[in-house]
């Protein structure tokens, strides 16, 4: 089979397609036959050497969507031929608050999804949703487990509330917007872009605010009535989490996933405090809540945002879009 094979850190030259040994399951395991995977920022941190516990070569990517290839012995649940979105979150364990000893991502330290097949533990294959192409079904996994528990099962998202996300524009970010526009929440975006804030309208934000000319904390809280948003889902965190503390309602509700900006220098604490706030982190997701979050699909009524298809041996100028930060939504690759 071809696989995209990551044997050194650097840019996107290092991400080579190569001829490698078909896969065989063990027992409880899966191999799926990908039709296409889709981008995080995850694998663009892994191939920068920006990523913990990098363990080389790799063949990055946690999102894929495919046909079962074959079953290994115990195996039930699915069977060859059948259509199957992966959970990327294996084996999160027991407790749903927090994820087992034995927890991992797909895409490292195992070998992920840029790849025409895929070993993985038979737990993570799901019914892929019919109504779905295999490019839209690609694009659920990480992004949209990650964007259900931040909103819904840590944000506590509900119908009339106000909903702020700082920096639209993102694989987790357009999947925030779907699912509370989905539960009848009112939802406020920020962006650099004219252009990511136009199409974020067109998916349902109720109103956008350009950070780079507008003071968006002075037109949130007027856009609020002066008391700020429910609820905050940020994935930017840097400078811009000490003016969310500044502009989330008092008794408000902050859920962090992620931080392209870094860590933010000085939080302001007196902030948490004093207006009472919850501040809560969110990474990936339980069994329960991929299915949950696939359930949302099932009808064919709400559909992922796609930004741009690959094929599988451009994954290199697939991250290099990635890294201009220039798409709207997920990034995929076509298997042939």
């Amino acid at each position: 089979m071809q696989a995209i094979v990551q044997r050194a850190t650097g840019g996107p030259e290092v991400l080579q397609v190569e001829e490698v040994a078909d896969l065989l399951p063990g027992p409880g395991q899966v191999v799926v036959r990908l039709r296409a995977a889709a981008l995080n920022r995850r694998d663009l941190y892994i191939r920068l050497g920006q990523y913990a516990n990098i363990k080389l070569p790799i063949t990055p990517g946690s999102d894929g969507a495919g046909e079962v290839l074959a079953v290994g012995e115990g195996v039930t649940n699915v069977s060859p031929g059948q259509e199957v979105v992966i959970n990327p979150s294996l084996e999160w364990g027991d407790d749903p608050r927090i994820p087992g000893a034995s927890w991992r991502i797909l895409g490292l330290p195992e070998n992920g999804a840029y790849a025409q097949q895929v070993l993985v533990p038979a737990s993570a294959v799901l019914s892929k949703p019919e109504a779905l192409s295999w490019e839209d079904a690609a694009a659920l996994p990480l992004a949209g487990l990650t964007a259900y528990r931040a909103l819904i099962s840590r944000g506590q998202a509900q119908a009339g509330q106000t909903l702020l996300i700082p920096g639209i524009g993102g694989g987790v970010s357009s999947f925030v917007l779907l699912f509370a526009k989905r539960l009848g929440v009112r939802v406020l975006v920020t962006s650099s872009s004219d252009q990511k804030l136009a199409r974020a309208r067109d998916l349902g934000a109720d109103e956008g605010f350009n950070y780079k000319t507008q003071n968006w904390v002075r037109e949130v809280r007027h856009a609020t009535g002066g008391v700020g948003p429910d609820l905050v889902v940020d994935s930017v965190a840097g400078d811009t989490f000490n003016h969310i503390l500044d502009v989330v309602r008092p008794g408000g509700r902050i859920v962090t996933y992620g931080s392209t900006l870094g860590p933010a220098p000085e939080v302001v604490v007196r902030r948490i405090f004093w207006k009472q706030l919850d501040v809560l982190g969110s990474t990936m997701g339980t069994a329960a809540e991929f299915q949950s979050m696939l359930d949302l699909f099932a009808n064919g009524n709400l559909r992922p945002v796609i930004d741009e298809v690959f094929p599988l041996a451009e994954a290199g100028a697939a991250q290099a879009r990635m890294a201009d930060s220039v798409q709207f939504g997920k990034i995929i690759l076509s298997i042939a």
